[in-house]
């Protein structure tokens, strides 16, 4: 039985989450802020987290935060009523794996974590053959997209679901550049206009993985006025 922690501190949202998760088969905790919701992550393994954003103390952002400073990366599902798209970019930056907008229509939201569940399962998320294997290897890396790990010779690094999602499309078009905003809809799936500088936060960190001076880019380059290109010669 899989094991959801819910945090949410308006009790008719959570007790109803519950009662739907638990109809489905699934273990359910509750925190009501996100101070708990650290205790219990710190004392218990949950296979995902359910995420407010707005709640006292301790907002979703910080919560997402910590758990990743820590070296959690359980899945997370982020519940926002902040829709815009520089919150849902706060949100991934913080370190959440998909997002769901206040309101939602449960079997949404129930597709939404199950997806998360099947982590494997993003690669094909948009309905079209991958291009790019699940295992590939760049700059003597090993990169497993399917379980998002990267491994660097004995140092082992886990990827969010959106480093990844940014890595794999990168990958897919290598050689070419890439603009912000092609990479703000084809990877965020966001087309309002927003602030595509916040794109640059996860190609800082994608670097930090794959290259052997960050500050030297030659796998993940930029190219002026435009975006980004994935060299495929300097990866192989």
């Amino acid at each position: 039985m899989q094991k959801i922690l819910i945090v949410e501190d308006e009790q008719h949202l959570a007790d109803g989450l519950r009662f739907n998760l638990e109809a489905e088969g699934f273990a359910v905790e509750i925190a009501v802020n996100g101070e708990i919701a650290l205790e219990r992550l710190t004392a218990d393994a949950y296979d995902a987290v359910v995420l407010d954003v707005m709640m006292p103390k301790m907002d979703g952002f910080e919560v997402a935060r910590t758990m990743r400073e820590r070296a959690d990366y359980t899945p997370i599902l982020m519940l926002t009523a902040r829709g815009r798209p520089e919150d849902v970019l706060i949100g991934f930056e913080a370190g959440t794996d998909d997002y769901l907008a206040k309101p939602f229509d449960l079997e949404i939201f129930l597709a939404r974590l199950r997806g998360l569940l099947r982590r494997s399962q993003w690669l094909a998320s948009d309905g079209r053959k991958p291009s790019v294997e699940a295992v590939i290897n760049v700059n003597g890396r090993t990169i497993d997209l399917e379980n998002l790990e990267l491994r660097n010779g004995s140092e082992l690094v886990r990827l969010t679901l959106m480093e990844a999602k940014l890595l794999r499309y990168l990958i897919e078009h290598k050689g070419r550049a890439v603009s912000r905003k092609v990479i703000l809809e084809e990877v965020w799936e966001l087309q309002e206009d927003t602030d595509t500088r916040a794109i640059d936060n996860f190609i800082v960190r994608l670097r930090r993985h794959l290259e052997d001076q960050p500050n030297e880019p030659k796998i993940v380059q930029t190219v002026r006025g435009i975006g980004y290109r994935f060299v495929a010669d300097a990866a192989d």
